[in-house]
């Protein structure tokens, strides 16, 4: 009861800022201008071991740019907002106060009178609340009252007058000043994140006392020392024995001591504290020194109106794969985890893109579909029932997409997703739809939705073009084998014409009602992508054109990237689906982000892959070498040892020279079996010599290949890369990395490097 009196104070206290320089700051009925000449707020910074005050000043009410406000995303330590988003949220609240000027927490009289006569005569002498309150002695609250009270708060709550929610964070998130707490714009979350006015510091952390606490001290402070100046503060502990304490204040778990308007500690009233101060004291310490926490009023930085992130120029919607059912909040921390990693290396690598901002949004396209209900739940045996459930609420994702019945529901309902939050994007930020930019990553199942949509593939529109011939061409085989079969073939045909008419309104009805993006992507990022095994099980095979438009033309997404972790069991490569020798030459490897001077990646040439196939045979601890010693792990083999093209070129070349090249090659066509002749099977020692001599040859010959192979074809490459791999640790299991490489990505530098390198070009 007397905390809301106290609050309810300290917001009338506010409303008396009329005649107070700092009363500008209430009236924000529209947006706030602010400039560096203003003298409300400044762009100055304090230093850390400075007093929280300039040396002379009077002591007043704390300015909006010294209040900062803080939020606990994690749950577990406050963090601050940057300057412009605090001081937003410090005017927002302001307002909020001084339009909810008259309300007070409690309808019992013989409180509320208290309150209300101190507010009719601050309003009529000018003197504070706060300063009344601190002479006027408020009757005991009875535990029947407070529960009154607090009901009685419940109901005052609900017809309080609002205000409109604060922007922060880059957009991303809003304030509620009244609930105090935070929440996202583009994405759903079910607790708010808590925000907090942070008034009162601990000293070197920089940290906010509990608002509650920080509220009492700053009421204390106000009522003891305004309008008394500022004096120097005492900057070593030898000093402070000196002081004696001129004022304290009886927290609820702690206390405070002023030694002057500006030495102010914090004690805690723990037993164990209390000892502790007792035996140092008597060994000639100072009571501070000891065990006090110096507190600064105002935060250590003045809060700026330009201290702000740019606009985003570039936004990536980050779809999500199978699985989101299981774990409804997923994308949004891997976005997060994502979002995070950039921040990081946009700091460290991008830092004079001043101008420049990309944002990591998160597509939850999972949880609004019903697609069968319940179902498949309703038939699910009920023994190993946990198991059964991760499978129904992850790999039944695929079996959905696979189903003619489903599969609309889900890119429906991505599409619709993906342009909900790019049409609240532009009205939030009018400026981008005219030169913002675009971006996709997708992860695994959601890399094949996302092609899909993007290219407009659809299996009904693709049976109607395939089918009807396949199906007229095997009944004519069987019309010659089975002259039966002629009538029926008359009939079937004209079964047939009246299917392609429903089939033909069915692809008119689903174009006309299926929404297209809108916009345009720039670039679309895969990770762990099962894509190339789609695209092979529909018919797509290599080609002769060494572009990406052999599988997704440019006027559609300028840049495809497959990024992948070499032991990710659901990823596959897409270049050999463009350019089938490229089985043989080995993806890209993703630098390192400590890299320095990285080789820009247009600029990498292609390396073929080991010959030698891995054996099968090794065990897991073979593939443990020492972090210290040992060499890098070999790289996986992807496609065949030599491919068609592979074996002509090897022939050709070794055909047009009778060098070193032809003895190599012939060589080497030996040791790996290409060459007949060997009628009679060797002994165990010469097999074993020859076994030898075969490793020795193929390894030295391992670069010569590779130099003729691009002598004899150097324009048989794609124009540009599209296979991306993470590199694999040299302490990593690969039967354990098989299990979590495929999460791995959310939170990897390599890889939010890597997309920030194409986004923002090259470092």
């Amino acid at each position: 009861m007397l905390l809301g009196l106290v609050e309810d104070a300290y917001s009338d206290y506010h409303g008396c800022l009329g005649s107070d320089p700092g009363s500008d700051y209430l009236d924000i009925t529209t947006e706030p201008n602010y400039s560096e000449s203003d003298h409300n707020v400044t762009t100055k910074k304090r230093n850390r071991s400075s007093s929280s005050r300039h040396r002379g000043e009077a002591v007043t009410e704390l300015g909006p740019e010294e209040v900062r406000w803080f939020y606990k995303e994690d749950k577990r330590t406050w963090k601050p907002f940057v300057g412009h988003d605090s001081l937003n949220i410090e005017l927002s609240y302001r307002k909020f106060c001084d339009l909810n000027l008259n309300k007070v927490n409690c309808q019992d009289p013989s409180k509320s009178e208290v309150v209300c006569d101190l507010a009719s005569e601050c309003k009529a002498s000018g003197q504070r609340e706060s300063e009344a309150l601190s002479i006027q002695k408020v009757p005991a609250v009875t535990a029947s009252e407070e529960a009154a009270c607090r009901a009685c708060e419940r109901d005052l709550d609900s017809i309080s007058i609002s205000v409109e929610a604060v922007c922060v964070r880059g957009g991303l998130y809003e304030v509620d000043v009244k609930e105090k707490e935070c929440y996202p714009v583009y994405w759903n979350q079910q607790d708010g994140i808590p925000v907090m006015r942070g008034q009162w510091f601990t000293d070197g952390t920089w940290l906010p006392l509990e608002e509650e606490d920080s509220d009492l001290i700053e009421l204390e402070h106000l009522a003891c020392f305004r309008g008394h100046q500022i004096e120097d503060s005492f900057e070593t502990e030898a000093a402070i024995p000196a002081v004696e304490i001129i004022h304290s204040l009886k927290l609820s778990r702690s206390h405070v001591d002023w030694h002057s308007v500006d030495e102010v500690y914090l004690y805690s009233d723990a037993t164990t504290s209390k000892i502790a101060r007792t035996v140092t004291q008597k060994l000639g310490f100072s009571k501070a020194s000891s065990s006090g926490t110096r507190l600064h009023r105002g935060y250590v930085e003045e809060a700026a109106p330009e201290d702000t992130p740019p606009a985003a120029t570039h936004i990536v919607f980050v779809v999500h794969g199978i699985g989101q059912k299981m774990d409804q909040g997923r994308i949004i921390r891997n976005t997060s985890m994502m979002r995070d990693a950039a921040r990081k290396m946009e700091e460290k690598h991008f830092c004079d893109r001043s101008l420049e901002h990309v944002e990591f949004l998160p597509v939850e396209w999972r949880s609004k579909l019903s697609l069968d209900g319940d179902t498949v739940d309703s038939i699910t045996p009920d023994k190993v029932r946990g198991l059964r459930d991760m499978l129904n609420s992850s790999a039944m994702d695929i079996m959905y997409y696979t189903s003619p019945l489903y599969r609309d529901e889900i890119t429906k309902g991505l599409t619709k997703e993906l342009n909900r939050l790019y049409t609240l994007f532009c009205s939030r930020n009018p400026a981008f739809e005219e030169n913002g930019k675009v971006s996709i990553v997708a992860h695994s199942l959601g890399c094949v939705i996302t092609f899909d949509i993007m290219t407009g593939w659809d299996p009904v529109h693709f049976h109607y073009h395939e089918a009807p011939d396949a199906m007229e061409t095997d009944l004519h085989r069987w019309g010659y084998e089975e002259p039966r079969l002629l009538e029926e073939l008359h009939h079937t045909r004209m079964r047939l014409s009246s299917l392609e008419d429903q089939l033909q309104g069915l692809k008119s009805s689903t174009s006309s009602s299926f929404p297209a993006l809108k916009f345009k992507v720039e670039n679309f990022f895969c990770m762990g992508s099962p894509l190339a095994v789609f695209l092979a099980l529909r018919g797509v095979r290599p080609g002769t054109m060494g572009t990406q438009d052999h599988i997704l033309p440019r006027s559609i997404c300028q840049q495809l990237f497959n990024i992948f972790h070499p032991t990710d069991p659901v990823a596959y490569r897409l270049e050999p689906l463009i350019l089938k020798h490229y089985s043989n030459i080995a993806p890209v490897q993703i630098h390192w982000y400590n890299t320095s001077n990285p080789t820009p990646y247009d600029q990498i040439p292609p390396t073929l892959l080991n010959p030698l196939k891995e054996s099968a045979s090794v065990s897991d601890s073979e593939s443990l070498p020492s972090p210290c010693t040992s060499p890098p792990q070999p790289r996986r083999h992807y496609g065949e040892s030599i491919t068609s093209l592979g074996k002509a070129s090897i022939m050709g070349a070794a055909s047009i020279g009778k060098g070193i090249g032809g003895i190599l090659f012939s060589r080497f066509a030996r040791s790996s079996g290409q060459v007949a002749g060997l009628e009679e099977e060797p002994s165990d020692s010469e097999e074993a010599s020859m076994s030898q001599s075969t490793s020795a040859i193929m390894d030295s010959s391992t670069c010569k290949l590779h130099f003729l192979f691009l002598f004899f074809f150097p324009f048989s490459g794609l124009h540009q890369r599209i296979d991306f791999e993470l590199r694999e640790g040299l302490v990593e299991s690969r039967y354990w990395s098989a299990v979590t490489s495929h999460t791995a990505y959310w939170c990897s530098p390599d890889v939010a490097l890597f997309l920030l390198t194409f986004m923002y070009g090259h470092i």
